[in-house]
């Protein structure tokens, strides 16, 4: 072996010493991460969209029309999947609720 390559070896320990002292996700209350995940679930279930109009003083109008898709709705990812899987992630619990039960989610 070259001189390169053990050294290499030599360090390799210290390496992996360093990652097992990465510090933790810092986790979040359970309701806490149920109301921020309830965004990530309404993204997924259908595009957002803002229009808007103005006219000026001078007669000058202009307008936009802006559509925000996720990736989780092109990919057809469940809501209440995505939903579970943020909240555990975030608090690490289960949600208190599905996401059919949580305030602010309703069926159109």
């Amino acid at each position: 072996m070259n001189r390169c390559g053990a050294l290499g070896l030599s360090f390799a320990p210290a390496l992996l010493g360093l990652a097992a002292c990465a510090p933790a996700p810092v986790q979040i209350p359970v309701e806490q991460a149920e109301q921020v995940c309830m965004v990530q679930a309404l993204d997924a279930r259908a595009p957002r969209t803002q229009v808007g109009l103005g006219v000026g003083s001078h007669g000058r109008s202009g307008g936009f029309v802006r559509v925000d898709l996720s990736s989780d709705q092109i990919l057809g990812r469940d809501p209440a999947q995505i939903f579970n899987q943020c909240v555990q992630r975030r608090s690490g619990q289960m949600p208190t609720r599905s996401l059919y039960e949580q305030p602010g989610w309703r069926v159109n």
